[in-house]
């Protein structure tokens, strides 16, 4: 395999199984130390995700920030286009969104200022390999053409890779936070 392509598969397929076992093992106070990042950051608007399969969870932290400021889940546009965020809120009616997600049913449009980024795979540079559609790349190049922003991973500490194969179009993240450490690259 000498193609980026396959290896960034191979790379994925490795932090998948890291991160599944990960999940098994259950971490109950997995967002504590996002929570921390965050509070820093409060009232600026921000984007989470809503986790899929073994993704570690944001919600403790989304719902603490929503007393603060407004929150967003991405909505996955067409390929090839950067993520828009709906505005979110605890209990708010939810529809399928595609792709697996579930988006809010109505809600304003949020640019956020923060977003919590979900990942494959992490280094302690700020590198993330994401699922490779590309559209954390894109959005997060978007949002930062139009000002400030802080782009934080979250990840299970098992997804650290020192070896990722990354592209000059793989946008760097500002934080990593796990359920055990905080990494400023």
């Amino acid at each position: 395999m000498t193609d980026l392509s396959s290896i960034k598969a191979d790379a994925r397929a490795r932090a998948f199984a890291r991160r599944k076992d990960a999940w098994g093992q259950g971490h109950p106070a997995q967002a504590g130390l996002l929570m921390q990042v965050l509070e820093a950051h409060r009232g600026r608007p921000l984007a989470g995700y809503l986790p899929m399969r073994t993704e570690i969870d944001p919600l403790p932290a989304m719902v603490e920030a929503v007393r603060h400021g407004p929150v967003g889940v991405p909505v996955t546009p067409r390929i090839g286009l950067p993520l828009t965020f709906r505005r979110w809120t605890p209990g708010c009616e939810m529809l399928d969104g595609g792709f697996g997600t579930q988006i809010p049913a109505s809600g304003e449009e949020v640019a956020p200022e923060v977003l919590i980024v979900p990942l494959v795979a992490f280094d302690r540079q700020g590198g993330r390999l994401g699922y490779g559609g590309g559209f954390y790349d894109r959005t997060l190049a978007a949002l930062r053409a139009q000002g400030p922003m802080t782009a934080i991973g979250f990840a299970w500490a098992a997804q650290e890779d020192e070896g990722l194969p990354l592209e000059e179009t793989d946008a760097p993240l500002d934080v990593i936070v796990t359920e055990s450490e905080i990494i400023r690259p």
